[in-house]
């Protein structure tokens, strides 16, 4: 995300909480049907958002625009079959929130049916929040499935890869900051690296388009 006045900000970060909450509750949720109590035991089997909000990566979501919630933990020795696993709930989180992304786009065609667009500024605020929330979540979705430490995709990339743990470990050791600097690159360079933005754009431009939504 880039950056945005504060007004903008109020209405975008209803999907990104809700997104992030949903998120971190999948992954836990998918390690405890796969054997691995630890997230429910640290209380993440929840959609509370204060569970798994992490207020420092709050904080860089409101001032850079991308942060993080706190990471689930699991316990790879208690996952019944560990690489297959391990894929499953990583793959759970991106998910959670494609399904998320869809069940709004799903809400904003209802409510479209149901009561005309040029409605009064409150009804014209909450059409806003539910297209912020589509595109965030489309977004978390997508960005998380990039195969770069410690994005979900990495794990399914690296676990395909049947690579060593110690590899692994190493590799997600540094592999945030090769994140950060993309990132950061991308921000002051405005040199598109990730293509993140391109394929959330075509994501929600075809649901709409399947739905018969008309912005």
């Amino acid at each position: 995300m880039n950056s945005f006045d504060i007004g903008t900000m109020l209405k975008v970060l209803p999907g990104v909480i809700a997104g992030l909450t949903f998120h971190e509750f999948m992954h836990g949720y998918v390690a405890f049907r796969c054997g691995d109590p630890t997230a429910r035991d640290s209380g993440r089997l929840s959609l509370n958002p204060l569970r798994h909000i992490d207020w420092l990566g709050f904080l860089f979501i409101v001032i850079a625009g991308f942060g993080w919630a706190k990471p689930v933990m699991i316990n790879r020795n208690l996952l019944r079959q560990p690489r297959r696993d391990e894929i499953a709930i990583a793959l759970a989180g991106p998910a959670a929130n494609l399904i998320l992304a869809l069940t709004l786009s799903v809400l904003l065609q209802v409510v479209l049916a149901l009561h005309p667009a040029d409605g009064g500024p409150l009804f014209v605020i909450f059409l806003q929040i539910l297209v912020y929330g589509i595109y965030v979540n489309f977004g978390l979705c997508v960005f998380n499935l990039l195969p770069i430490p410690p994005l979900d995709g990495s794990h399914v990339f690296f676990q395909s890869l049947r690579l060593s743990e110690a590899t692994t470990a190493i590799l997600h050791r540094y592999g945030i900051f090769a994140l950060f600097g993309i990132l950061l690159f991308e921000s002051q360079t405005n040199i598109t690296i990730l293509p993140v933005g391109t394929i959330v754009r075509w994501l929600a431009d075809n649901v709409f388009s399947l739905l018969g939504i008309s912005l």
